[in-house]
């Protein structure tokens, strides 16, 4: 399965560089615009600028949390249809209901695997053929 991402466009917003820096690399890599954010605030700016296609966004940041993060993307009619994918260091029911309460799409515990990353993001591509 060959698989298209060239010129898609993704957010990850973490405050762990680790994290940012493992999910560009692997984006890159496959032919992914990333654009990375340390916050909610960071990121809200960035994404209306890159208008991104998928948006990583971690739980637990400081300032404003991913939910919050999520509410306000999602109440936006702009990227109300964005897809937003949680990232989480804990595999809790409760955070997984939580996300879906403030609209995300999907959830991805921390640490993924390339594969983890990749099948996810999958989901929201259209295939070719």
């Amino acid at each position: 399965m060959d698989d298209n991402f060239e010129n898609l466009k993704i957010m990850v917003i973490d405050d762990s560089k680790t994290i940012r820096r493992t999910a560009e690399t692997l984006l890159k890599k496959v032919g992914c615009e990333v654009f990375t954010a340390t916050d909610g605030f960071d990121a809200l700016a960035k994404i209306a600028d890159s208008r991104p296609d998928i948006i990583f966004v971690d739980i637990m940041m400081p300032r404003l949390d991913g939910y919050q993060t999520c509410a306000l993307i999602k109440n936006n009619s702009s990227f109300r249809k964005t897809p937003v994918i949680m990232l989480s260091s804990k595999d809790g029911l409760f955070d997984k209901a939580k996300g879906r309460i403030v609209g995300s799409d999907q959830y991805l515990t921390k640490p993924f695997s390339k594969d983890e990353l990749l099948n996810t993001i999958r989901q929201y591509v259209p295939q070719e053929g």
